[in-house]
């Protein structure tokens, strides 16, 4: 019988994007809706986004990591599986929640997508104005 491994859960958020992160000690592998990160996030730089937090913390080789992520794109599914990840490893281990905040893990980035408005093309766009 496998002894029951103890599963810390967190949940990022970026732009448009949800991640829901399953945290649990091991090996250090790391899976996102179901593949590795290097084959779902297309480019590296997006794999080594997503999980920053655990090298941060210096855990990269000893959790596992299980994300499901959903929504926008792969910049905004990258940090909110970021923000996930650093949410469950405060659960984990209180004492990791200074170093990051320190690294700014912890913060949601509250920028979003700007509404279309009425009356206007864009945004913040306007119809070219025509005096006469």
């Amino acid at each position: 019988m496998s002894a029951e491994k103890t599963i810390f859960l967190g949940t990022g958020r970026r732009k448009t994007s949800t991640a829901r992160v399953r945290l649990s000690e091991g090996t250090g592998k790391l899976t996102a809706n179901g593949s590795d990160f290097e084959v779902y996030f297309s480019h590296e730089n997006f794999a080594k986004q997503a999980f920053r937090p655990l090298l941060t913390v210096e855990l990269r080789d000893k959790i596992d990591v299980d994300v499901n992520v959903s929504g926008g794109g792969v910049t905004g599914q990258a940090g909110a599986t970021a923000h996930g990840i650093a949410r469950a490893l405060q659960k984990l281990n209180p004492e990791l929640r200074a170093a990051l905040k320190k690294a700014g893990h912890l913060m949601r980035d509250p920028r979003e997508k700007e509404r279309k408005k009425p009356g206007q093309p864009g945004a913040r766009k306007r119809f070219q104005f025509s005096k006469r």
